[in-house]
């Protein structure tokens, strides 16, 4: 099966409040260091995957590069970068290759690098089209140079872009969400991802909510009932135009859903490069499923050298849990049937009563042989996910 490779650039050029990703604004630099040292992981990857006891694919067919901001790269280090994945990996025709941008970064220049490197997909960290409530989470773009971007990636010939929009921000009201939702189908943009604000100690705007303070216009934020309320107008406006939910972030017309970010849903080989970059390999260990191993999640302790973290063997009971709670994320659900043809019949276990509950809690459903979420059910996914987690413990 071909592999997908996500590569990590962890650099911005402002901190938003609300980001609790390994990114950070640095000196330009550290990039050219940052990119040395993931251009060598690339090239030492097949020395890795061997010690770690994972099957490494030279056949590639989707290239993620996040971030961060991987468009604040010049030109040169963001070409070194494919020009290495290339020496290295055997790219699938009609390969998905995406990079994450900020509106704003996309200057001509690196445009003209990007399609140099058949990029054919991109990523706009919107978030939202109305410029009071961009401006409170540090964002530095408004509405115009989101749409000037757009414009300029479809003259180039790149139509397949995302847009990210977060229900929840500071001074968000229905109103504003309805606007933001309204823009980005004007656009055009064939996928949209729609994540609910999170709140944890991870970022500047969470440890401020938590605190009940005021900084990084903490006592803005939608209370839970409404951004929930924000989410599902999303999700129904969308639908409406066919932009329709495929996963519980994500909305795409047909023939647009994201080929990476399905790698992670429904279980397909992927390696990760640079800083927190996880990485899932098929096994090549009798009795386990896959191996698992990820990037120092820290900028210094990755930058001194420091190979891959411990791997984590996956045994296949392991796995059959891995299936539900990322499988579930889609909105097609899981094939119980394929799974028992997979894993064996007796290997989910406890999981066919967790789902048999679960559907008589309204949280899941089943049509034929497949389950999937509910509505109600994707508002509380973590919720269903940790209950699945705790049926395989006890089957162990």
């Amino acid at each position: 099966m071909p592999l997908g490779i996500y590569i990590s650039v962890p650099f911005c050029r402002t901190k938003c409040s609300y980001c609790n990703f390994a990114s950070d604004v640095l000196s330009r630099a550290v990039f050219g260091r940052y990119v040395d040292r993931a251009c060598e992981d690339i090239d030492n990857a097949r020395q890795v995957a061997a010690a770690v006891g994972g099957e490494l694919e030279r056949a590639v067919d989707s290239i993620y590069l996040g971030g961060g901001t991987p468009t604040v790269l010049d030109e040169a280090q963001l070409e070194r970068i494919f020009a290495t994945v290339w020496r290295q990996f055997d790219l699938c025709p009609e390969a998905e290759i995406t990079v994450e941008c900020a509106p704003g970064t996309l200057t001509d220049d690196r445009l003209g690098s990007l399609l140099r490197c058949g990029v054919n997909r991109v990523s706009l960290g919107v978030q939202s089209f109305v410029d009071q409530e961009a401006a409170a989470v540090g964002r530095q773009h408004m509405r115009e140079t989101v749409l000037a971007d757009i414009a300029r990636l479809r003259a180039a010939g790149i139509t397949n872009v995302n847009i990210d929009l977060i229900a929840g921000l500071p001074h968000q009201t229905r109103e504003s969400w309805e606007f933001s939702i309204a823009e980005a189908i004007a656009t055009g943009a064939p996928h949209v991802s729609v994540y609910m604000l999170e709140v944890d100690e991870e970022s500047r705007l969470g440890r401020e909510l938590l605190a009940g303070g005021a900084r990084y216009h903490a006592h803005f934020v939608p209370d839970e009932e409404a951004v929930s309320d924000f989410y599902l107008a999303a999700c129904e406006r969308l639908q409406s135009v066919g932009i329709a939910q495929y996963e519980i972030s994500n909305f795409a017309r047909e023939g647009f859903e994201s080929r990476h970010n399905l790698k992670y849903w429904t279980r397909q080989p992927y390696y990760g490069f640079g800083v927190d970059a996880h990485s899932m390999l098929a096994s090549i260990r009798a009795g386990d499923d896959c191996v698992r191993f990820a990037s120092a999640d820290s900028l210094e302790t990755y930058m001194s050298g420091e190979t891959k973290e411990q791997p984590m063997p996956v045994s296949r009971q392991a796995a059959v849990e891995e299936s539900f709670f990322l499988g579930l994320r889609l909105n097609r659900g899981i094939s119980l049937e394929k799974l028992s043809v997979k894993f064996g019949p007796d290997a989910l276990g406890q999981a066919r009563a967790e789902v048999v509950q679960l559907i008589e809690d309204g949280l899941m459903e089943q049509q034929g042989e497949f389950v999937s979420l509910t509505t109600r059910g994707r508002l509380l996914s973590n919720e269903v996910f940790e209950r699945f987690i705790l049926a395989d413990e006890v089957a162990r």
